[in-house]
């Protein structure tokens, strides 16, 4: 199967399909933004407050379905922070849940390498007794922070490819 290249970002990528969800959606105070960084990356910062229930910040990006296998990976160029993310993503973006798993950064630009078929079913912090993945479509990527601790944080991401 052929790379296919689902977001590479550049100075004058247009970013406005990436949508963040914060905590406030629960009524947590936590504050996430999106933009593009001078050098033309994917910019994810902000701060993680565990006030009123909160904890967590996550930025979307839906796109037309991609065809998948059961050896599908996808590939990350990022640069975090040291702390860890989870990456997400749902075959049907109208489900309730997602498939998640979650990496470690360095704080040095790295490449990222996740299984499809190692991502579990999870909703709202909780597995769910399912399957792992084993779609034949993706049409959703989340990234998300939220170590039940209060901090700042910073992702800088790069390109996203599927394999």
């Amino acid at each position: 199967m052929t790379s296919k290249i689902i977001f590479d970002f550049n100075k004058d990528s247009n970013i406005k399909e990436w949508r963040i969800v914060n905590d406030g959606v629960m009524g947590g105070l936590s504050v996430g933004s999106f933009s593009l960084s001078p050098n033309g990356h994917g910019l994810f910062e902000g701060e993680i407050s565990l006030e009123n229930n909160g904890g967590f910040s996550s930025v979307r990006y839906r796109f037309d379905k991609l065809q998948v296998t059961k050896d599908s990976y996808i590939i990350i160029l990022l640069k975090g922070d040291g702390k860890d993310y989870q990456f997400r993503v749902k075959d049907n973006s109208s489900n309730y849940y997602s498939y998640i798993t979650t990496f470690p950064t360095t704080g040095e630009w790295e490449e990222i390498k996740i299984s499809l078929k190692d991502m579990y079913p999870s909703f709202r912090g909780r597995k769910l007794d399912q399957p792992n993945f084993s779609k034949d479509y993706i049409e959703e990527i989340v990234f998300l922070i939220g170590n039940k601790r209060t901090e700042n944080f910073k992702l800088l991401i790069d390109r996203i490819d599927l394999n």
